[in-house]
């Protein structure tokens, strides 16, 4: 039995009312939109008498009502504009019944409506629409959280606070927290653009846009741990990826000289205000390139996505200040652990990195090998020092076994990744195509899994046939969208750039729900 507060209760109330009067509180009918709030705000001039015939829709999200005439406040997608309802203009004739019982006591905050009638300013200049005709649209059976406004004493500006006091329930109502919480959807449309500037990009170079599975008989193409589920028909074991690098290896393999694909990817990993199970990559992959010419591209990439989203390179973050201008500073792994410790890592065998961790006091166990180890320092003493955008390159071997081998430093890869903010934000490799060598480090991860890493990567033999019929060299980038979101749109949280996060469970499962079959 659904438990109903008493706003709950006298919404439903009106509900009835409404429908006892012959209205129908959720209509069929189609309500023909001709202009939005900021259009009308941004374009109406007095002199020019324009917007005579406006048809709005949206939101009601404030009343003041003044006997036979009331003022209101209409929202819509573009934002707010205020509202004139006079009684006698949108009840001409003797039935009041629209203005006096519907729009007067039955009509809630966040009711859908619809107005039609022409646009004027007040005597204070406010710019507002003459309603002449009001429809409901959808009535609200759920009040809106009330935002709070208070006026600082040392400044006497006028605040406005989150409705939400906790951030759960933001983020479990997303559809509340878009309604009352303006600037979070602003958030969301930079993140659009985002995108759409990074595919605009793209598309210039002329890279073909693709599709890969995301169901894999196999996981690959990144250190971490899958999620599982099982295939009835086919009675097997099936994989939610953890990337689609492998998969649009092949399609380099097939003749494509440049691939993307904006991909949703899923690592059953710890949670964080980094760290989603869920999230966005976008992967490229191009053809008779390597990973200088690949950082020259993100550089220029991520530039143009600032410019596109702000207008100029710098980009404020907390308390940083953010410069994408190209060129960004460059190390490589060892350099920045060594700039940042002291420690010169380059020479060290396992038992001399476990003593230098040791040093740093950085924690360990036992199943960790010499890239594991290496990780841990640059993750304790060097990420997180690292504010404007900075490309780290040239991996130890062990630590990216689908790199190529780095041309003139013996144990080193051809990588780098990006990091921003402290974070890492990109990943990229001259991508092996040897398919010896990719054997064997598939092999050595086969090892470290045995050893109890979890997150070593499995053989793929499909993927070592595709490159046994001989992959181009090729350089290889994935970006981490919710991250580089983070940044651009200056939010704190993974979940403040993801409409819908995973959490925990609100309500309980219901004893009537199907079960999963086996």
């Amino acid at each position: 039995m659904q438990h109903l507060s008493e706003q709950e209760q006298i919404r439903r109330n009106k509900l009835d009312e409404l429908r006892n009067l012959g209205i129908d509180p959720y209509p069929s009918e189609l309500f023909d939109v001709n202009f939005y709030a900021k259009e009308i705000q941004d374009n109406y001039h007095p002199e020019l008498n324009n917007f005579q015939e406006v048809s709005l829709a949206g939101r009601l999200m404030s009343v003041r009502v003044m006997g036979k005439a009331s003022f209101a406040e209409l929202m819509d997608a573009s934002g707010r504009i205020q509202l004139y309802v006079n009684r006698d203009e949108i009840c001409p004739g003797e039935d009041k019944t629209l203005y006096n019982a519907v729009f007067k006591k039955l009509l809630d905050l966040g009711d859908f409506i619809g107005v039609k009638g022409y646009v004027f300013k007040t005597q204070v200049g406010e710019t507002s629409i003459h309603v002449k005709e009001l429809t409901l649209l959808s009535k609200a059976l759920h009040p809106l959280p009330v935002v709070r406004e208070a006026v600082d004493e040392a400044t006497g500006e006028k605040k406005t606070y989150d409705a939400f006091t906790d951030p759960e329930a933001r983020y479990r109502q997303r559809y509340v927290d878009l309604v009352v919480n303006p600037h979070v959807r602003d958030t969301f449309v930079k993140r659009t653009q985002l995108v759409q500037a990074m595919r605009n990009y793209l598309n210039d170079k002329g890279y073909l846009e693709v599709e890969t599975p995301i169901l894999q008989p196999l996981y690959g193409g990144a250190a971490a741990r899958p999620f599982t589920t099982h295939h009835n028909t086919l009675d097997m074991t099936l994989y939610l990826r953890i990337a689609n690098e492998l998969y649009l290896k092949r399609l380099i393999v097939g003749g494509f000289d440049g691939v993307y694909e904006f991909s949703k990817d899923f690592r059953n990993e710890g949670m964080s205000r980094f760290h989603n199970p869920e999230f966005t990559q976008m992967e490229l992959y191009v053809a008779y390139k390597d990973y200088y010419w690949m950082m020259d591209l993100v550089e220029e990439m991520v530039e143009r996505v600032a410019m596109t989203l702000h207008g100029q390179t710098e980009v404020q973050v907390g308390d940083n200040l953010i410069n994408f201008q190209r060129p960004w500073k460059r190390y490589t792994m060892a350099e920045s652990i060594q700039h940042f410790t002291g420690v010169d890592i380059s020479d060290l065998d396992e038992a001399g990195l476990r003593e230098a961790a040791k040093q740093l006091h950085v924690g360990l166990d036992p199943s960790m090998g010499k890239a594991k180890i290496i990780d841990e320092i640059f993750g304790e003493h060097v990420e997180p020092k690292l504010i404007q955008p900075t490309f780290i390159t040239d991996y130890p071997v062990e630590m990216s076994p689908l790199a190529k081998k780095h041309r003139s430093k013996p144990g080193l890869v051809e990588r780098f990744e990006a990091i921003c903010n402290g974070k890492e934000i990109c990943n990229a490799f001259s991508e092996l195509n040897d398919p010896i060598d990719q054997r064997q480090r598939f092999e050595d991860q086969l090892e470290l899994g045995k050893r109890g890493d979890t997150e070593a990567m499995v053989l793929d033999e499909d993927f070592l046939r595709a490159l046994e019929y001989g992959m181009p060299p090729t350089a290889g980038l994935g970006i981490g969208i919710d991250r580089l979101s983070m940044i651009m749109t200056n939010s704190n949280s993974i979940q403040d750039v993801l409409f819908f996060p995973q959490m925990k469970p609100e309500f309980t499962k219901s004893e009537n729900a199907p079960k999963p079959e086996a």
